[in-house]
């Protein structure tokens, strides 16, 4: 039986492995008597120490446990039986992470923009470089946010900063396997300058919010029976705050241990304790500030608990 490999079809093509992954390539074959097999790498013999290869009556295998960059080239196995033979070629390319970019340079400073420009990275990972990760940081925070990524070009303006901030910027490569472990950063800050002149806010007079007292809510007749605490309340508004005063038939009652006055967030409340029928009569409040003053009345009707 003439010898002859059965490459499979997604080794017909660059087999492409990242760094410290397993190889394991199966080439089926066929061919009687049990043919001769031969492996080169680049031309040379394989290093038996760092390269696995297992034959069968039917396939070879090629195991590497851990993939290396060094293990990437262009591999040849030949099946030979007396004076016929048969040949496949595969390549292998092995992956890294590529390194960071290089020359990194801050070439402009303008209005709210800053211009940088840069070149490729030395090593590339053994991987066309895909793009850049551009990414900008405050010098006060210094979190890094992503301005561009998946970026073509070695040259860029990063746009939109804020005036009066000083601001660092860092570029990472990268390729099939992923982003630069580490990127390049700028030396010095950006500092975006406050354009024109000194900013003088405008000079306003002072809004005088001071108002005259005003009632917001009146004072209400009332009837009540008499031994029983009593309450009237009324609300009042006014800037600065308005002094209260009561009256009872235009006497003032403060003083009297008979009446509790209390004032909360605007709402007045005078308290009568056990009144009697001669507590009954015209009561008055009055809110006095330096804007003015008002006053609202009411009458109270007190009846015997018979």
């Amino acid at each position: 039986e003439r010898p002859k490999f059965w490459l499979p079809r997604h080794l017909r093509q660059t087999l492409v492995k990242k760094v410290g992954e397993t190889i394991n390539i199966v080439i089926p074959f066929q061919g009687k008597p049990r043919p001769k097999i031969i492996w080169l790498k680049d031309g040379q013999t394989l290093d038996s120490k760092d390269v696995g290869i297992r034959n069968s009556s039917t396939d070879t295998i090629l195991f590497i446990r851990k993939a290396e960059l060094h293990h990437s080239g262009a591999y040849e196995v030949t099946l030979q039986i007396e004076n016929m033979s048969d040949k496949v070629a595969i390549t292998i390319q092995i992956i890294d992470k590529p390194g960071p970019p290089q020359n990194i340079k801050l070439v402009d400073v303008w209005g709210f923009n800053a211009a940088l420009e840069w070149t490729p990275p030395q090593d590339d990972g053994n991987a066309q470089i895909l793009g850049y990760t551009v990414q900008k940081a405050d010098k006060k925070t210094m979190e890094w946010y992503t301005v561009f990524d998946h970026y073509r070009r070695t040259n860029c303006i990063v746009s939109d900063l804020i005036m009066g901030n000083e601001y660092f910027f860092r570029i990472f490569s990268e390729n099939l396997c992923g982003l630069s472990e580490t990127a390049a950063t700028t030396k010095n800050p950006a500092h975006i300058q406050k354009t024109g002149t000194t900013y003088k806010p405008p000079c306003y007079k002072e809004h005088d919010f001071s108002e005259a007292p005003k009632f917001t809510h009146p004072l209400v007749n009332r009837s009540v029976i008499a031994g029983y605490n009593a309450t009237l309340s009324c609300a009042v508004r006014g800037i600065p705050k308005p002094k209260i005063f009561w009256f009872k038939n235009k006497m003032d009652l403060c003083g009297d241990a008979k009446y509790r006055m209390f004032s909360k967030q605007g709402v007045l409340t005078l308290e009568i304790r056990k009144p009697t029928p001669f507590d009954g009569g015209i009561y008055t409040c009055k809110a006095v500030n330096e804007c003015g003053e008002a006053e609202i009345e009411c009458r109270l009707d007190v009846r015997g608990n018979q």
